[in-house]
Protein backbone atom coordinates (compact mmCIF):
# COMPACT_ATOMS: atom_id res chain seq x y z
CA UNK A 1 0.00 0.00 0.00
CA UNK A 2 1.59 3.13 -1.06
CA UNK A 3 2.45 5.71 1.79
CA UNK A 4 -0.46 8.33 2.04
CA UNK A 5 0.48 10.51 4.65
CA UNK A 6 -1.39 12.50 6.41
CA UNK A 7 -4.18 12.36 3.68
CA UNK A 8 -4.48 8.78 4.28
CA UNK A 9 -7.79 8.76 6.29
CA UNK A 10 -9.62 10.62 3.69
CA UNK A 11 -8.05 9.08 0.51
CA UNK A 12 -9.55 5.78 2.39
CA UNK A 13 -12.54 6.78 3.13
CA UNK A 14 -13.06 8.05 0.07
CA UNK A 15 -12.28 4.75 -1.45
CA UNK A 16 -14.87 2.87 1.38
CA UNK A 17 -17.76 5.57 0.25
CA UNK A 18 -17.06 4.67 -3.59
CA UNK A 19 -17.02 0.84 -2.98
CA UNK A 20 -20.03 1.35 -0.84
CA UNK A 21 -22.41 3.45 -3.41
CA UNK A 22 -21.05 0.85 -6.01
CA UNK A 23 -22.63 -2.27 -4.05
CA UNK A 24 -25.48 -0.27 -3.47
CA UNK A 25 -26.27 0.41 -6.98
CA UNK A 26 -25.56 -3.40 -8.19
CA UNK A 27 -27.79 -4.53 -5.52
CA UNK A 28 -30.54 -1.85 -6.86
CA UNK A 29 -29.96 -2.92 -9.98
CA UNK A 30 -30.63 -6.59 -8.92
CA UNK A 31 -33.54 -6.10 -7.13
CA UNK A 32 -35.52 -3.91 -9.82
CA UNK A 33 -34.31 -6.25 -12.49
CA UNK A 34 -36.20 -8.88 -10.90
CA UNK A 35 -39.53 -7.02 -9.60
CA UNK A 36 -39.47 -5.95 -13.69
CA UNK A 37 -39.09 -10.02 -14.64
CA UNK A 38 -41.71 -10.73 -12.26
CA UNK A 39 -44.32 -8.14 -13.34
CA UNK A 40 -43.31 -9.12 -17.07
CA UNK A 41 -44.29 -12.91 -16.52
CA UNK A 42 -47.60 -11.65 -14.53
CA UNK A 43 -48.59 -9.71 -18.25
CA UNK A 44 -47.29 -12.93 -20.06
CA UNK A 45 -49.34 -15.01 -17.99
CA UNK A 46 -52.41 -12.90 -18.33
CA UNK A 47 -51.82 -12.37 -22.36
CA UNK A 48 -51.78 -16.12 -22.47
CA UNK A 49 -55.04 -16.57 -20.73
CA UNK A 50 -56.61 -13.90 -22.64
CA UNK A 51 -55.97 -15.39 -25.98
Amino acid sequence: MPELGKYAGAVLSSYAVSIALIVALVVVSVIQSRRAKAALNDVEKRSKRNG
